[in-house]
């Protein structure tokens, strides 16, 4: 990989899928950033990054990784820190659950470590691999995305629960540890259904939304909304760093 040319450091966003993921590499994309993009599916991951790169006139770098092991994330934090100083890193990786609940009795201990080396693990190891870099510069932000499983039980749930319950943890010590050496961490509670960015989207796509909007359904998130907040996290005033901030749309049937 050739070195970065960009002014600014690298923004690494680990967990890019085609909703939430991909409108935050782009919205730093846009921001003037070189940024680096990472998930488990390479041919995928090149088709956003060559998107992204057309777009916002940036470099965009594809680097596969899987977040439940220790040795794919120190391989894919090689090609990312020989970009250049990571700046931001934005852990959005999670393991898929099941949308139904399932009785603890069913779920395989496979899936349950799984889950919770993708969802907190996975975000220990990106962690570690920046942290020295920022704290050398005395500057960096740290963003871990979670949800409304982060912040209670939810009955038939626990393999995400859990998972995300350690990820919340893992942020706020992580913010209490490093914030005071200049890097600002937060954890960011997405409170709904992502659904795909409106500016974007089929106009089947849009009017579903508008009908969920209207009152007949449930509001889809905006992830190009959710991405401006994550850039408004990275550039707050440091005598006012958020640590934790709960989205939710405006409909208050989403829980």
């Amino acid at each position: 990989m050739a070195s970065s040319t960009s002014a600014r450091g690298i923004a690494a966003i680990v967990g890019v899928g085609p909703n939430l993921g991909r409108s935050i590499a782009r919205r730093f994309a846009h921001e003037g950033y070189t940024v680096a993009i990472l998930a488990r599916d390479l041919g995928r991951l090149s088709r956003f990054a060559d998107e992204i790169a057309r777009e916002a006139k940036a470099q965009v770098f594809a680097i596969r990784i899987d977040c439940s092991t220790s040795r794919s994330v120190k391989e894919a934090f090689e090609g990312v820190l020989s970009l250049g100083f990571v700046e931001v890193l934005v852990y959005n990786a999670y393991q898929p659950v099941s949308w139904h609940p399932t009785n603890l009795t069913d779920i395989r201990v496979e899936s349950f470590e799984r889950s919770l080396a993708v969802s907190s693990v996975g975000a220990f190891l990106c962690a570690q691999q920046v942290l020295p870099g920022m704290v050398e510069r005395g500057r960096g932000t740290i963003l871990f995305s979670g949800c409304s499983a982060s912040l209670d039980g939810i009955a038939g749930f626990s393999e995400l629960c859990c998972g995300k319950f350690a990820l919340r943890a893992l942020s706020l010590c992580l913010a209490k540890e490093f914030q005071p050496l200049g890097v600002h961490v937060a954890h960011v509670v997405i409170g709904g259904v992502v659904g795909p960015p409106r500016a974007g989207a089929s106009t089947s796509q849009r009017a579903l939304v508008g009908e969920r909007q209207s009152g007949r359904g449930d509001v889809s998130m905006d992830p190009d909304g959710l991405a401006q907040t994550y850039w408004y996290l990275h550039v707050q005033d440091r005598t006012a760093w958020t640590q934790e901030i709960d989205l939710r749309p405006s409909n208050p049937r989403i829980l």
